[in-house]
């Protein structure tokens, strides 16, 4: 734990409608807290992260946090005494169409109008923060080609991952053979290395993507067509200087569907798209040999394209959080609010999705939309998504983790209320069903699920450059073509998980950063990313997770 004396306050009151309190540390029962004018005296321990009541709950009480319901309670809980699962269940608030129209305070970014970040410029205007050719089977089939396709190139172009564990396995079979199972129990070895891949042979080539996947065949037409469109949206990615495309030829997700989903998210698509059809060729080999021979074609082509200036408004950040805890809602994603929010301001583009994890937030959301149109799409989504959970047996109650309530939250509702505060306070430009690309500056809705990897690959595949993500609680997570930024929610975990965490906000939570001055100081961080100055953490280890999300059923 933190010592204290790091700390100007002990707990917190979010919002001045709220019934409960924040521990910020661990709190002893009968420790007095003076907030918001209130003083009490602590009725039991609370753990830091966690929640006590600020005033005396009987059963059935709305327990209030972040000016919404995030709770019922089922037993009465005293002033001063921890709000748990033992004495709470989740219950949000009712949601309906969209009221008066919605007016907010739009930051100063007079600073940030000239800057810029250095992009690789594509022909439609939009403007990548990394350089790569991607190479992706339309079906399952195909994935062992496209491993064949990883292999045969990782070593020319200095991308390939070595193999970092190798040495120890090998350390430890000699260990073995020397002195038997009683040796191994205390061998020992150098911290394994980051991977450091770049390509040397292509140096403005950030390096060849290749993608696996699960689909493609076997499920609903639903579920080829969503795929084509996700992967439509990765081929027409800024990220993406060309793309080479591996079919088996008699799957449900046929070409003619992908050139179709292409052509809905760039009309005059230009980048090279070269399709190889196994049952067309007269045997695996032949396809293979043709596919390297032109995929080296397109990477001396995509090496010609270097980065130039490009304004912020060229941004388009996926808003995400995965292991949250009870300091999510209070740093880290409140900060990536405030960039949200700039970059509204600037004129570029953010995305938030995790439909779930938006429970009980959803009026506010829907007054936020710019029309009428986007409210009322919204509305539906979020209903349809809920009735699906629900007829499968489960529901967005069930959505926190172990490790969530562990530490902190407690409720969906308590959950979403603090992930939703990655939106800033901008209004809704545009609601998107999945994999819809976004194409309207300021804040668009995803809907997606709250899975940390498929909403992220969701956030990729609708136009993300670059993807903040908040944890509380620790991930790897990253994407195989846009860099994954992890913000840690408290310095705890920052110095902990010091390998995978790229950025610290635990300065709000020790009351040395204001939300805004911290959103900030990220915005800089981000465009040294975005520029390729800065390689993110699951960049630097290859940590490349892509799972699209399928909604429809095996048969």
């Amino acid at each position: 734990m933190v010592e204290l004396k790091q700390f100007q306050r002990k707990a917190m009151k979010i919002s001045p409608q709220d019934d409960v309190g924040v521990a910020l540390v661990d709190l002893r029962a009968g420790e007095e807290i003076t907030l918001a004018g209130l003083t009490l005296r602590l009725a039991t321990n609370v753990a830091a992260k966690h929640k006590f009541a600020l005033e005396d709950f009987a059963p059935g009480h709305e327990v209030v946090m972040y000016a919404t319901v995030v709770g019922e309670t089922v037993a009465a809980i005293p002033r001063g005494a921890a709000v748990s699962t033992e004495n709470t269940r989740h219950r949000s608030a009712a949601f309906e169409k969209k009221g008066a129209a919605y007016a907010w305070q739009v930051p100063d970014v007079t600073k940030w109008k000239e800057r810029t970040f250095a992009g690789f410029h594509r022909s439609d205007g939009r403007v990548g923060t990394r350089n790569y050719w991607l190479v992706v089977p339309l079906v399952f089939c195909e994935n062992n080609n496209i491993l064949a396709l990883r292999r045969a190139f990782a070593k020319e172009l200095g991308d390939a991952a070595p193999d970092t564990y190798d040495q120890y396995v090998a350390g430890l079979a000699k260990a073995y053979r020397e002195g038997g199972a009683e040796k191994i129990k205390n061998y020992q070895t150098r911290e394994i290395p980051d991977v450091q891949g770049n390509s040397r042979l292509f140096p403005n080539l950030d390096g060849v993507k290749f993608l696996t996947h699960e689909m493609g065949c076997g499920g609903t037409r639903d579920d080829a067509r969503t795929l084509c469109g996700l992967l439509a949206g990765y081929i027409c990615h800024p990220n993406i200087a060309g793309a080479t495309i591996l079919s088996l030829g008699c799957q449900n997700a046929e070409i003619s569907i992908l050139q179709e989903e292409v052509r809905k998210r760039s009309a005059h698509f230009d980048k090279p798209l070269l399709i190889f059809d196994q049952q067309r060729s007269n045997v695996e080999s032949e396809m293979l040999t043709s596919a390297i021979r032109e995929t080296f074609i397109g990477l001396t082509q995509a090496n010609e394209i270097r980065r130039a200036p490009a304004p912020i408004s060229a941004l388009t950040v996926g808003l995400k959080c995965g292991g949250s805890d009870g300091f999510s809602g209070l740093s880290a994603n409140p900060a990536i609010g405030h960039v949200s929010d700039m970059l509204a301001a600037l004129g570029g583009k953010s995305i938030l999705s995790e439909f779930p994890e938006l429970c009980g937030v959803e009026q506010n959301l829907i007054d936020r939309c710019t029309s009428e149109e986007a409210a009322a799409k919204f509305i539906v989504l979020m209903r349809t998504y809920a009735a699906r959970a629900e007829a499968a047996g489960s529901g967005f109650d069930m959505n926190p983790s172990p490790g969530n309530i562990r530490d902190g939250l407690i409720t969906d509702a308590m959950k979403s209320a603090g992930a939703a505060r990655k939106s800033g306070v901008s209004p809704v430009s545009d609601v998107l069903d999945y994999p819809e690309t976004a194409t309207k500056r300021g804040l668009n809705l995803l809907c997606t699920p709250g899975n940390d990897v498929e909403a992220v690959t969701a956030q990729v595949g609708a136009g993300a450059n670059i993807v903040l993500f908040t944890t509380g609680l620790g991930t790897p997570t990253g994407n195989p073509i846009a860099p994954v930024m992890k913000i840690a929610t408290n310095t705890e975990l920052a110095k902990r998980m010091h390998d995978i965490i790229d950025f610290d906000a635990g300065a709000i939570i020790r009351g040395k950063k204001t939300i805004e001055e911290m959103g900030e100081v990220l915005l800089e961080e981000i465009l040294r990313v975005a520029s390729g100055e800065v390689r993110t953490k699951a960049e630097v280890k290859v940590q490349e997770d892509f799972i699209p999300w399928k909604r429809g059923v095996s048969l």
